[in-house]
């Protein structure tokens, strides 16, 4: 605010800079939590009367806006309930007798879950890391260790690589998308059909690197250990002790399949997508799937 304004730029836009560096810093630093240094932002916004109040909380009437918000807690229920974990697991049984099938095991669940779970951090943190680091310690592989290149580097590896392109395939996979159609929409095209606009010009790509990729990684960067057989009956034994599906997973299950049923053909229908991320929110809610505690944290 005390720099001189550069004759370029006006001295709204300098004192927006100025505020958005400041909250830039103060997220890195966090010396608040990140909400609370969020709304400090915005208020020294409008305190000091560079963005009128609609223009500082335009955001909270958009509806892509929204329509992430509400994918994330979306996320927050497949870890809640467990869904993730039992899916990813079924995969492991069923692919899991070599390491390359791991990979392509642990790689096709989470293309699976990524449409209604829109976070590769999600996805990998809250689902996918836990069962690659219990299937590595099982290989005797160890992280920050050589040991690692037995077998959880590889897998590390390939989940990092193809979780981009899980992410790409659909647009609900990942918040960047949804910014992108806010993006496009505000520079006037407007997309018809979003979700299979978007599948339908991702599908081929993504899928063939789905498919290409973990074997690439394989070459590449090779694990030690090549053969996993104990990997498909430590997962049926992780099912068993799971036990059948609980009410909670089939609800999220429901929901899940609800909500992109209506991505799809919502358009048709007259129902916006960020009505139908409404709907599925407020159906886990009343259903007990999530609590708003649930939602804040």
């Amino acid at each position: 605010f005390l720099a001189p304004v550069p004759a370029a730029v006006g001295a709204q836009g300098w004192q927006l800079l100025a505020i958005f560096l400041s909250t830039i810093v103060g997220l890195v630093a966090a010396p608040l939590p990140t909400g609370a240094w969020a709304f400090l932002g915005l208020t020294a916004a409008v305190a000091t009367k560079t963005l009128t109040f609609q223009a500082a909380f335009a955001a909270f009437t958009n509806e892509v806006i929204w329509l992430i918000v509400i994918s994330f807690f979306f996320a927050k229920g497949f870890v809640k309930t467990g869904l993730g974990e039992r899916v990813a697991t079924l995969f492991v049984k069923l692919l899991g007798k070599s390491t390359l099938g791991l990979s392509y095991g642990l790689n096709l669940a989470e293309a699976l879950i990524a449409p209604a779970m829109p976070s590769t951090t999600a996805r990998a943190g809250g689902i996918f890391l836990p069962i690659i680091s219990s299937l590595s310690k099982a290989n005797q592989s160890e992280p920050n260790d050589p040991s690692s290149r037995r077998l959880g580097a590889f897998l590390v590896a390939s989940q990092l690589q193809t979780a981009s392109h899980s992410s790409a395939l659909f647009l609900t996979a990942a918040a960047q998308n949804l910014l992108c159609l806010k993006l496009a929409a505000e520079m006037g095209f407007v997309v018809p059909s979003p979700f299979m606009a978007w599948l339908s010009a991702a599908a081929v790509p993504a899928l063939v690197a789905l498919l290409v990729v973990p074997y690439l990684v394989y070459v590449l960067y090779p694990p030690e250990v090549t053969d996993t057989p104990e990997a498909p009956a430590a997962a049926e034994q992780k099912l068993k002790e799971m036990g059948p599906m609980t009410s909670q997973e089939t609800i999220m299950l429901g929901v899940m399949v609800g909500a992109i049923g209506l991505w799809v053909f919502g358009e048709a229908l007259g129902v916006p997508s960020v009505v139908t991320a409404m709907l599925g929110l407020s159906a886990l809610l009343l259903t007990g799937v999530l609590d708003w505690g649930d939602c804040l944290s």
